[in-house]
C-alpha cells in the first residue's frame, strides 16, 4: 500500500492512502471527537464534531475529519481555538434540542452526547432552540425509539443498511424536522425490522434502547405467589462482567448463579442445558433429513433475528428451517413441563425469566407460535444490560460476589453448549452429536471443528461422518451475509446444513450486550466478539463432558420423560413452526444489487 505522510500538530505522521484524517490522528494517539463516525460502517460528516483546521483552509471553512482523505504534507491542527470553538458552538446546538433528561435516561453516564458536552466543559446551554415534541414509538416488545434524543448522525441507519443489509431506518422529512425512523413513521413491528439490536449497540445516545422489562420481573419477584425461574443464556457467562469493569472475555459464570440467587430468583438454570437439548433434536433432525434426502440444507433457527429475517425477506426458505425451538424457548416449555411436575409446582404460578444477549429474544419470547399447553415459554427477557441494572440497583458488589453453581436438574451443561454463543459454535456442537449417533461405539477425539470459528462473514466446511456420510456445512453471521448465501443457494449451491445468526460474531454480538467503546465503539468490532468466543471455547475445552448426548442430566430427561429425540411427546414440547411474514418482496429483489462482491463480517 502507498504510504502518505503528513503533519498532526506538528508532528510527522505517516499513513496508508485513502485514510482519513480521523483515523490518522487516532493512530498517532491523538483523539478527535466524534458521533456520527463508526470506522468501515459510517463515515457521513454530519455531526460536524470531528472539526478540524487544516494549512490549506485556515481562512475558509473547517473541515470534517471523518470525510477528509489525507495528503501528501498536509499540515492539519485538531486542537486550535477556532476549532475548540466550533466544536463547542456544534455540541450546543445539538444540546439545545435535545430533551434535557439526562438522569433519568437509560443512557445515562454511557451517553456519547453526555460524554462529549463535559469533555468541552458546557456547563450551560446558552442556545434555546425550538424543540419539536416526537411521540416515543415504543409498540413493539424489543426496541423503544425516541426520536426526542436523536442526534441524527444516522449511525442506526448506517448499521442496519450496511451490516445487516436491512435498511429499515432511514432520514424521513427534511431539514430541522429530520427524524431517522422506518418508512412513514412506523412503529419497528410494523416495519420489516428483524429486532436484532444492532442499531442500538450503535445509538450514541437514548434515542435507540430495548424495551425494558426490569419492573415487570421485580414485580413478579415480589410476589409470593409466583415461582419465579431464571435461565441465563451461553454467551452472559463471558460478557457481564464488562458492565462491572471487568475484562473482555472474563469467564463470570459463579457470580452470574450468585448474584441471580440474591436477586430472589427461586431457581438459577442455566439456558446451556436447553442448548444441549436442541443440540440432541438438530442432530437427528439432520440425521432424518440426510437420510430422506429431503428438505435440505438444514438451516438452523435459534437466532430469532434470522428466523424473522427469513420470515419477511426468503419466505421460500421456511421448510428448510429447523423445526427446534431455540435453547431459551425449549427451557421455557421444559421448566413449565417436565420441572413443574417433578417439583409438583402449579405450571401457572411459575414465570420464566430469560437472561439473553439478544433484543429479538424479547420478540421470540411474544410469538404465539412458542406456547406450550396454553402457556407462553418464556414469560419475561431481560438482555445481559438490563441484568446489570438490576444487579447495580440491588447494590451487590459484582466482583466480590462468590462464585457458585447453577441449581438441579436443568443447570447441568456440556462444554458443547457452551460455544453455542459464538458463530459456528452450534454446528460444531450439532455435529459432535451427530457423528456419535451416527457411529455409535465410536472412541475416536471430539471433533475439533476449527475452520467454522473465527470473524470471517461466511465459512464452510466438508464433514465425513463416516456411517452418516460426508455433509457439507456453512456458517454465516450477520443478515446481510445471510442474503448473500441464501441467494447461493438459490442459484444452485449445495449445502447439507447452514447455521446463520443474525449478529455479527453471533450471540457474543448480540443487540443486548454491554455497551461500550467511546470513542470507537469497539463492541461492534471483530475484537470484541473475538476475545468472548475464545473465552467461551476455552470453557468447551477445560470441560471433561464436551458433547450433549454425555450430560447425564439430559439422559434422564429423555429416559424420564421426552422418550427420545423426535418422539411425540419431543415435538410437542420442543419444536415449532414458522410463517411468512412478506410485506415488500421488491426490496428484497433490490438489495443483494447494492450490495458488493464481499462485504465485511
Amino acid at each position: 500500500m502507498e504510504k502518505i505522510k503528513l503533519i498532526i500538530n506538528n508532528r510527522p505522521i505517516e499513513v496508508e492512502k485513502g485514510t482519513n484524517i480521523l483515523e490518522a490522528a487516532r493512530s498517532a494517539d491523538i483523539e478527535i471527537p466524534s458521533l456520527c463516525y463508526l470506522k468501515d460502517v459510517c463515515a457521513s460528516g454530519t455531526c460536524r464534531v470531528c472539526l478540524v483546521e487544516t494549512e490549506k483552509n485556515k481562512r475558509k471553512s473547517l473541515q470534517a475529519s471523518c470525510v477528509s482523505p489525507v495528503e501528501e504534507g498536509l499540515k492539519v491542527f485538531t486542537d486550535t481555538p477556532r476549532v475548540r470553538h466550533a466544536r463547542r458552538r456544534v455540541v450546543e446546538l445539538l444540546l439545545s434540542e435535545h430533551v434535557h433528561e439526562c438522569t433519568s435516561c437509560v443512557k445515562n453516564l454511557n451517553c456519547e452526547l453526555q460524554k462529549l458536552a463535559d469533555r468541552m466543559r458546557i456547563r450551560k446551554i446558552p442556545l434555546q432552540g425550538e424543540q419539536i415534541k416526537h411521540p416515543v414509538h415504543k409498540r413493539n416488545p424489543f426496541i423503544v425509539r425516541d426520536p426526542n434524543k436523536c442526534v441524527k448522525c444516522r449511525r442506526c441507519e448506517a448499521i442496519c443498511r450496511n451490516i445487516q443489509g436491512i435498511g429499515v431506518l432511514a432520514a424521513q422529512h427534511r431539514g430541522f424536522k429530520t427524524v431517522i425512523a422506518p418508512s412513514f413513521m412506523k412503529d419497528l413491528a410494523e416495519a420489516n425490522c428483524i429486532a436484532c439490536g444492532q442499531c442500538v449497540m450503535a445509538c450514541p445516545t437514548g434515542a435507540l434502547h430495548e424495551k425494558e422489562s426490569i419492573d415487570e420481573v421485580l414485580k413478579a419477584l415480589d410476589n409470593p405467589e409466583k415461582f419465579v425461574v431464571v435461565q441465563t443464556a451461553p454467551s452472559i457467562r463471558v460478557t457481564l462482567g464488562e458492565a462491572f469493569g471487568m475484562p473482555v472475555g472474563t469467564v463470570v459464570t459463579g457470580k452470574l448463579a450468585a448474584a441471580l440467587r440474591r436477586l430472589g430468583f427461586d431457581r438459577v438454570f442455566s439456558t446451556d442445558f436447553g442448548a444441549d437439548i436442541t443440540i440432541m433434536e438438530e442432530s437427528h433432525e439432520l440425521l432424518e433429513r440426510l437420510k430422506k434426502k429431503k428438505r435440505l440444507p438444514l438451516i438452523s433457527s435459534c437466532s430469532p433475528g434470522w428466523v424473522r429475517f427469513c420470515e419477511i425477506y426468503y419466505p421460500e426458505f421456511l421448510d428448510n428451517l429447523s423445526t427446534c425451538k431455540s435453547p431459551q424457548e425449549m427451557m421455557g416449555a421444559l421448566i413449565k413441563t417436565y420441572f413443574a411436575e417433578k417439583e409438583g409446582i402449579d405450571p401457572g404460578k411459575i414465570i420464566v425469566v430469560a437472561i439473553m444477549p439478544c433484543t429479538a429474544k424479547k420478540f421470540e419470547a411474544a410469538r404465539g407460535e412458542l406456547v406450550t399447553r396454553g402457556q407462553q415459554d418464556v414469560d419475561y427477557v431481560l438482555t445481559t444490560r438490563e441484568l446489570a441494572r438490576m444487579i447495580a440497583q440491588a447494590g451487590l458488589e459484582f466482583k466480590a460476589l462468590p462464585d457458585e453453581n447453577y441449581d438441579q436438574p436443568l443447570g447441568i451443561s456440556s462444554g458443547a453448549s457452551n460455544i453455542f454463543g459464538g458463530s459456528g459454535g452450534l454446528t460444531e456442537a450439532a455435529i459432535r452429536t451427530a457423528y456419535a449417533v451416527a457411529n455409535p461405539g465410536t472412541q475416536e477425539p471430539i471433533l475439533e471443528l476449527k475452520e467454522l470459528r473465527g470473524v470471517r462473514g461466511i465459512k464452510e466446511a466438508a464433514i465425513d461422518l463416516k456411517k452418516g456420510g460426508k455433509v457439507k456445512v456453512a456458517v454465516v453471521h450477520g443478515t446481510r451475509n445471510a442474503r448473500r448465501m441464501l441467494e447461493r443457494i438459490k442459484r444452485g449451491a449445495h449445502f447439507d446444513f447452514v447455521e446463520i445468526m443474525a449478529c455479527p460474531g453471533g450471540c457474543v454480538g448480540g443487540g443486548g450486550q454491554p455497551i461500550f467503546g467511546i470513542p470507537d465503539h469497539r463492541e461492534l468490532s471483530a475484537e470484541y466478539r473475538r476475545k468472548r468466543a475464545e473465552a467461551l471455547s476455552k470453557i468447551d475445552l477445560s470441560k471433561k463432558m464436551r458433547t450433549a448426548h454425555e450430560n447425564p442430566a439430559v439422559k434422564t430427561i429423555y429416559d424420564e420423560y421426552l422418550g427420545h429425540p423426535l418422539s411425540e411427546k419431543a415435538r410437542e414440547l420442543l419444536h415449532t413452526s414458522y410463517v411468512s411474514r412478506e410485506r415488500n418482496p421488491l426490496f428484497k429483489q433490490q438489495v443483494p444489487a447494492m450490495m458488493p462482491s464481499n462485504p465485511p463480517a
